[in-house]
């Protein structure tokens, strides 16, 4: 019979079950972690980019219900880009103090792909903005795409972050069990 007990490569001497994620941070990465400015910076763009987009999607849907509000939806969606941009920058040189590569470290992988299809999305609604591609219907309808994917995004790194402090609570708690 197999052990159900593996060495956990990312910590040297750990062992954890096998099939059990490693955890999100090594011990070197959460010191790094904790040490960043950058950690503050996305503490506090984070928020500010959901209160935006909140803010946002409300004006976007105003206009597509009532027809109304067209200018203000639409300098709501191009601030909400300029701070999905500086999340995104500030984030890339977080990762690179934290993991040691700019995008795509493992512990953020899943993230980072669908980061990209969220400025992918963003980024073509400035196009057809100063394009003129698509009428305004559209463009709210491209908003709202924009804002889908930025909500799902959203999820993945809340729920990482969940991971991150049940990971965390768990070492917490086996040094506590083995002192």
């Amino acid at each position: 019979m197999s052990s159900t007990v593996a060495t956990d490569p990312d910590t040297p001497g750990s062992r954890r079950p096998i099939g059990a994620r490693p955890p999100l941070y090594t011990p070197e990465q959460r010191r790094r972690r904790d040490a960043s400015i950058w950690t503050f910076v996305q503490g506090v763009l984070a928020p500010l980019q959901f209160f935006v987009f909140a803010v946002s999607l409300v004006l976007v849907l105003r206009y597509l219900a009532t027809g109304q509000g067209f200018e203000t939806a639409v300098a709501s969606v191009v601030f909400k880009t300029v701070v999905l941009y500086t999340i995104m920058v500030t984030g890339s040189i977080w990762e690179k103090d934290v993991f040691g590569v700019w995008l795509f470290a493992p512990a953020f992988y899943w993230e980072d792909v669908f980061s990209m299809l969220v400025l992918a999305l963003h980024t073509a609604y400035l196009v057809a903005l100063g394009t003129g591609t698509l009428e305004a219907r559209g463009l709210m309808l491209l908003a709202l795409a924009a804002y889908a994917s930025y909500a799902i995004n959203a999820t993945q790194f809340v729920l990482k972050l969940r991971a991150a402090r049940l990971d965390e609570a768990a070492r917490v708690a086996a040094a506590g069990a083995v002192a």
